[in-house]
């Protein structure tokens, strides 16, 4: 009987010592970013390029060691069509440049994912399961959603945005605008209302929710920069 007690309370202390282990973080951020078919070779790489860009620029980490915790973790994840989702940079606490640019030099090397349509509640689904096993303990979970058109496929973006807010889950946008029509589908880059405002009724949610508005890949950097900022530090 006296071991068995003695067995409870180390299994109780294991227990209790492996949940105080997990590390705290001030936000928990999965980079959701589009390379379906409507994104070439050219705006993918700036794509690729402004992600890795952006986790090392010295005023998004001025940003993340002005917080509680002085770190964030990330997760990087490219989407495209019905189960067409892929970790390319797995969860990873960033306090410096260091661990930075660990996580940009994988997203610089990892190859292409996919050329699909454009499922964006898949992806905010995929999005939920990887905020459920950061492994981490954070202040706040946000999904960030890149994406040059509206969802084509799989399941209602409403509805995995409202899931992902029930969750507790901020769901913002990076809208990606392009200069001419999608020839085959046009209102698909340039819905009736205009795609920001398309992004606005059925993608973002929580505590929060933006959008940032890129002209072009070009200028992905730039406002990536300025989103990573913004989220990090919880900004109206």
């Amino acid at each position: 009987m006296i071991k068995r007690v003695r067995c409870l309370v180390v299994l109780a202390a294991l227990f209790v010592g492996g949940a105080a282990a997990a590390e705290k973080v001030d936000v928990t951020l999965v980079l959701a970013a589009d390379v379906s078919r409507s994104v070439d070779e050219e705006e993918f790489r700036l794509q690729r390029e402004g992600i890795a860009t952006a986790i090392t620029d010295q005023r998004v980490l001025n940003a993340i060691r002005s917080g509680l915790h002085g770190a964030i973790a990330i997760c990087f994840v490219e989407w495209s069509g019905v189960g067409q989702q892929l970790i390319v940079a797995d969860w990873k606490v960033i306090r410096d440049l260091a661990s930075a640019e660990g996580v940009a030099e994988t997203v610089r090397r990892a190859p292409r994912s996919y050329y699909g349509s454009t499922a964006i509640g898949s992806a905010i689904d995929f999005s939920m399961r990887q905020l459920a096993r950061s492994g981490v303990e954070a202040e706040r979970k946000v999904t960030d959603v890149s994406a040059d058109g509206t969802n084509v496929s799989g399941p209602a973006v409403t509805i995995a945005r409202d899931a992902a807010v029930e969750a507790g889950i901020t769901v913002n946008a990076l809208v990606i605008l392009s200069p001419v029509p999608n020839p085959f589908n046009p209102h698909h880059t340039h819905p009736p209302e205009g795609l920001e405002e398309y992004f606005r009724r059925n993608v973002i949610g929580g505590v929060g929710a933006f959008t940032i508005v890129v002209e072009g890949f070009q200028t992905f950097a730039e406002a990536m920069i300025n989103k990573l900022i913004r989220e990090i530090a919880a900004l109206p």
